[in-house]
Protein backbone atom coordinates (compact mmCIF):
# COMPACT_ATOMS: atom_id res chain seq x y z
CA UNK A 1 0.00 0.00 0.00
CA UNK A 2 3.27 1.91 -0.22
CA UNK A 3 2.24 3.76 -3.49
CA UNK A 4 -1.01 4.46 -2.23
CA UNK A 5 0.70 6.59 0.14
CA UNK A 6 2.88 7.62 -2.51
CA UNK A 7 0.02 8.79 -4.28
CA UNK A 8 -1.78 10.90 -1.77
CA UNK A 9 0.99 12.82 -0.61
CA UNK A 10 1.96 13.45 -4.45
CA UNK A 11 -1.56 15.09 -4.77
CA UNK A 12 -1.25 16.98 -1.08
CA UNK A 13 2.49 18.52 -2.33
CA UNK A 14 0.78 19.97 -5.97
CA UNK A 15 -2.34 20.60 -4.17
CA UNK A 16 -0.43 22.70 -1.64
CA UNK A 17 0.83 25.70 -4.71
CA UNK A 18 -2.16 26.30 -5.98
CA UNK A 19 -4.81 29.03 -4.75
CA UNK A 20 -8.02 28.19 -3.29
CA UNK A 21 -10.42 28.87 -5.07
CA UNK A 22 -16.71 27.63 -4.87
CA UNK A 23 -17.72 24.71 -3.54
CA UNK A 24 -19.80 21.76 -3.66
CA UNK A 25 -22.86 23.88 -4.76
CA UNK A 26 -21.80 25.34 -7.76
CA UNK A 27 -24.10 26.13 -10.37
CA UNK A 28 -20.99 25.52 -12.85
CA UNK A 29 -20.72 21.51 -11.46
CA UNK A 30 -23.22 19.71 -13.27
CA UNK A 31 -22.03 20.68 -16.43
CA UNK A 32 -18.57 20.10 -15.59
CA UNK A 33 -19.46 16.36 -14.39
CA UNK A 34 -21.51 15.95 -17.95
CA UNK A 35 -18.21 16.95 -19.57
CA UNK A 36 -15.78 14.67 -17.29
CA UNK A 37 -18.19 11.24 -18.12
CA UNK A 38 -17.67 12.42 -22.04
CA UNK A 39 -14.07 13.45 -21.53
CA UNK A 40 -12.32 11.38 -24.74
CA UNK A 41 -9.16 10.94 -23.56
CA UNK A 42 -7.27 11.35 -20.52
CA UNK A 43 -5.66 14.82 -21.14
CA UNK A 44 -9.15 16.43 -21.66
CA UNK A 45 -10.57 14.35 -18.31
CA UNK A 46 -7.52 16.07 -16.34
CA UNK A 47 -8.41 19.60 -17.68
CA UNK A 48 -11.77 18.88 -16.44
CA UNK A 49 -11.08 17.21 -13.55
CA UNK A 50 -8.86 20.41 -11.95
CA UNK A 51 -11.77 23.31 -12.90
CA UNK A 52 -14.41 20.65 -10.68
CA UNK A 53 -11.42 20.78 -8.32
CA UNK A 54 -10.89 24.27 -8.60
CA UNK A 55 -14.50 24.63 -7.55
CA UNK A 56 -14.66 22.52 -4.76
CA UNK A 57 -11.70 24.56 -2.70
CA UNK A 58 -13.26 27.77 -3.46
CA UNK A 59 -15.19 29.23 -0.74
CA UNK A 60 -16.23 32.85 0.58
CA UNK A 61 -15.08 33.08 3.85
CA UNK A 62 -11.05 34.17 3.94
CA UNK A 63 -10.58 32.38 7.16
CA UNK A 64 -11.66 29.39 5.64
CA UNK A 65 -9.29 29.92 2.66
CA UNK A 66 -6.57 30.88 4.84
CA UNK A 67 -6.92 27.53 6.68
CA UNK A 68 -7.15 25.35 3.69
CA UNK A 69 -4.14 27.13 2.40
CA UNK A 70 -2.12 26.24 5.92
CA UNK A 71 -3.25 22.63 5.94
CA UNK A 72 -2.29 22.03 2.37
CA UNK A 73 1.32 23.49 2.94
CA UNK A 74 1.37 21.36 5.98
CA UNK A 75 -0.04 18.44 4.09
CA UNK A 76 2.97 19.08 1.32
CA UNK A 77 5.51 19.03 4.39
CA UNK A 78 3.96 15.82 6.18
CA UNK A 79 3.13 17.81 9.32
CA UNK A 80 0.12 16.23 9.79
CA UNK A 81 -0.42 17.44 13.37
CA UNK A 82 -0.70 21.36 11.99
CA UNK A 83 -2.81 20.01 9.43
CA UNK A 84 -4.89 18.37 11.16
CA UNK A 85 -5.69 21.28 13.59
CA UNK A 86 -6.40 23.65 10.27
CA UNK A 87 -9.15 21.76 9.15
CA UNK A 88 -10.08 21.00 12.54
CA UNK A 89 -11.28 24.81 12.50
CA UNK A 90 -12.62 23.91 9.11
CA UNK A 91 -14.56 21.81 9.82
CA UNK A 92 -15.97 23.49 12.99
CA UNK A 93 -16.61 27.01 10.89
CA UNK A 94 -17.87 25.91 7.86
CA UNK A 95 -19.64 22.32 8.41
CA UNK A 96 -21.12 22.50 4.92
CA UNK A 97 -18.13 22.62 3.42
CA UNK A 98 -17.34 19.23 1.87
CA UNK A 99 -13.55 19.33 0.66
CA UNK A 100 -12.75 20.40 4.58
CA UNK A 101 -14.09 17.23 5.69
CA UNK A 102 -12.48 15.72 2.06
CA UNK A 103 -8.98 17.06 2.90
CA UNK A 104 -9.34 16.18 6.58
CA UNK A 105 -9.79 12.54 5.48
CA UNK A 106 -7.21 12.77 3.66
CA UNK A 107 -4.74 13.41 6.71
CA UNK A 108 -6.46 11.37 8.52
CA UNK A 109 -5.49 8.83 6.14
CA UNK A 110 -1.94 9.65 6.22
CA UNK A 111 -1.69 9.16 10.16
CA UNK A 112 -3.52 5.13 9.54
CA UNK A 113 -6.59 6.90 11.68
CA UNK A 114 -8.94 5.08 9.03
CA UNK A 115 -11.77 5.05 10.77
CA UNK A 116 -11.65 8.84 11.16
CA UNK A 117 -10.64 9.23 7.70
CA UNK A 118 -14.23 6.72 6.37
CA UNK A 119 -16.14 9.21 9.31
CA UNK A 120 -14.45 11.98 7.31
CA UNK A 121 -15.28 10.34 3.54
CA UNK A 122 -18.96 9.91 4.43
CA UNK A 123 -19.54 13.25 5.46
CA UNK A 124 -17.69 14.23 2.27
CA UNK A 125 -19.74 12.52 0.09
CA UNK A 126 -23.55 13.12 2.27
CA UNK A 127 -22.35 17.01 0.66
CA UNK A 128 -21.06 16.12 -2.55
CA UNK A 129 -22.02 12.33 -3.61
CA UNK A 130 -19.88 13.28 -7.03
CA UNK A 131 -16.69 13.28 -4.79
CA UNK A 132 -14.64 11.47 -6.59
CA UNK A 133 -11.90 12.09 -4.20
CA UNK A 134 -13.45 10.68 -1.36
CA UNK A 135 -14.72 7.57 -3.20
CA UNK A 136 -11.08 6.97 -4.26
CA UNK A 137 -9.83 7.60 -0.70
CA UNK A 138 -12.26 5.47 0.86
CA UNK A 139 -11.07 2.66 -1.40
CA UNK A 140 -7.27 3.28 -0.10
CA UNK A 141 -8.39 3.62 3.26
CA UNK A 142 -10.49 -0.10 2.60
CA UNK A 143 -7.07 -1.29 0.98
CA UNK A 144 -4.69 -0.28 3.37
CA UNK A 145 -7.74 -2.66 5.89
CA UNK A 146 -7.36 -5.10 3.48
CA UNK A 147 -11.23 -5.14 2.88
CA UNK A 148 -10.94 -5.42 -1.00
CA UNK A 149 -14.91 -5.58 -1.55
CA UNK A 150 -15.36 -2.57 -0.46
CA UNK A 151 -12.23 -0.94 -1.82
CA UNK A 152 -13.02 -2.53 -5.32
CA UNK A 153 -16.96 -0.97 -4.63
CA UNK A 154 -15.30 2.02 -4.07
CA UNK A 155 -12.95 2.79 -7.20
CA UNK A 156 -15.66 1.46 -9.00
CA UNK A 157 -18.23 4.03 -7.61
CA UNK A 158 -15.17 7.22 -8.74
CA UNK A 159 -14.62 5.74 -11.52
CA UNK A 160 -18.62 6.35 -12.73
CA UNK A 161 -18.07 9.38 -11.90
CA UNK A 162 -14.70 10.22 -13.77
CA UNK A 163 -14.02 6.83 -15.58
CA UNK A 164 -10.53 8.36 -16.62
CA UNK A 165 -9.31 8.20 -13.05
CA UNK A 166 -6.31 6.25 -13.57
CA UNK A 167 -4.97 5.64 -10.04
CA UNK A 168 -9.01 4.01 -9.41
CA UNK A 169 -8.48 2.34 -12.23
CA UNK A 170 -5.05 0.78 -11.75
CA UNK A 171 -6.08 0.29 -8.00
CA UNK A 172 -9.39 -1.34 -9.41
CA UNK A 173 -7.85 -3.75 -11.63
CA UNK A 174 -5.16 -4.66 -9.05
CA UNK A 175 -7.75 -5.72 -6.66
CA UNK A 176 -10.07 -7.61 -8.97
CA UNK A 177 -6.77 -9.77 -9.44
CA UNK A 178 -6.34 -9.93 -5.85
CA UNK A 179 -9.63 -11.63 -5.99
CA UNK A 180 -9.11 -13.43 -8.38
CA UNK A 181 -6.35 -14.88 -7.09
CA UNK A 182 -7.73 -15.99 -3.57
CA UNK A 183 -10.36 -17.76 -5.70
CA UNK A 184 -7.76 -20.33 -6.40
Amino acid sequence: MNAFRATVLALAALLAGGPVLADQRDERLPSLFTQLLGASDVGTARAVEARIWSLWYEHDDDAIVLLMRQARAAMARQDHRSALRSLDQVVKIAPDFAEGWNARATVYYLMDRHADSLADIERTLALEPRHFGALSGRGLVYSALEKWELALGSFEAALAVNPRMPGARLNAEAIRKTLRDSEI
